[in-house]
């Protein structure tokens, strides 16, 4: 097969009749770094939770998936022109939401309430999208207007009617087995038919903030089944680094390894109903 690019943590190869083979890695990354070792069973995770979130939400947009492939972490996708902006639906604030938030009382231009904190559930679900950077660089939020200007009004309202949808019931669905699902971020693309549809990865702890609902808590930082451990981690002081140094993150201990791995494997299996078998 001919290899076609390596992002973060997916590799795409053409196959010989012109589909697309979609590798999920066992890599992780952390403020636009990909951080060393590996976590085991990861890219098997994301790739099957993806696979019960698609067939969740076939009702509510079309995805990419063509059939699974030879592994569990791979699959064989229909080829989309994706749409060049991050789609992102939030519930809650916090993460960057919260700092912008902070700093002007909006998100991505959208008014807040005030006295909002880390972790409060806002009025209703919003749509907040961001530029899509190059591998490396950091991606912005950017308003509704800015979305407009860049595919037009029908466009726009279409990725923020699907991204919001996509929450939805993906909010529902996790609240039935007791995780809240903060936020989240998707990726579409226009299929060889023009039909706007779903790609990459989607409801996974690499795309979204999972939060055990019986121990949300606004006011504070709340556990999470998602890679948000290690971001804390990289920012305690046991790591040692400091992040606006420009300097790559220490090495991940086995530690901080092992309980990644356990948030992950938790988030699949209380969100599938299902045990994991890689």
């Amino acid at each position: 097969m001919k290899h076609l690019h390596s992002g973060k943590v997916r590799d795409l190869y053409e196959t010989d009749e012109g589909l697309l083979l979609m590798v999920a890695s066992d890599r992780i990354s952390a403020f636009d770094y990909v951080l060393e070792p590996d976590i085991p069973d990861k890219g098997a995770i994301l790739t099957q939770m993806s696979l019960w979130w698609f067939d969740q939400l076939k009702d509510v947009v079309p995805n990419h998936i063509l059939a699974r492939g030879d592994d569990a972490r791979s699959v064989v996708c229909k080829p989309l022109r994706m749409v060049q902006v991050e789609c992102v639906a939030r519930g809650y604030l916090t993460g960057g939401g919260l700092s912008e938030y902070r700093a002007t009382g909006t998100v991505s231009g959208v008014p807040l309430p005030p006295g909002l904190e880390d972790g409060s559930r806002l009025p209703e679900p919003i749509f907040t999208p961001s530029t899509k950077a190059p591998q490396g660089e950091h991606d912005e939020p950017i308003s509704y207007e800015q979305v407009v200007a860049e595919v037009g009004a029908e466009t726009a309202d279409e990725l923020r009617r699907i991204t919001l949808d996509v929450y939805t019931r993906g909010s529902e669905i996790a609240r039935e087995r007791g995780i809240i699902l903060a936020d989240t971020k998707i990726e579409l693309g226009w299929d060889a038919d023009g039909v706007l549809t779903l790609g990459d990865e989607v409801l996974t702890p690499d795309s979204s903030r999972f939060w055990p609902a019986d121990e949300w808590q606004p006011g504070r930082a709340q556990p999470s089944f998602d890679k948000q451990y290690v971001r804390d981690w990289l920012l305690s002081p046991e790591s040692g680094w400091d992040k606006s140094s420009g300097n790559p993150p220490p090495r991940l201990p086995e530690h901080v390894v092992e309980r990644t791995r356990q948030r992950y494997l938790e988030a699949y299996e209380r969100v599938t109903g299902a045990p994991f078998s890689g």
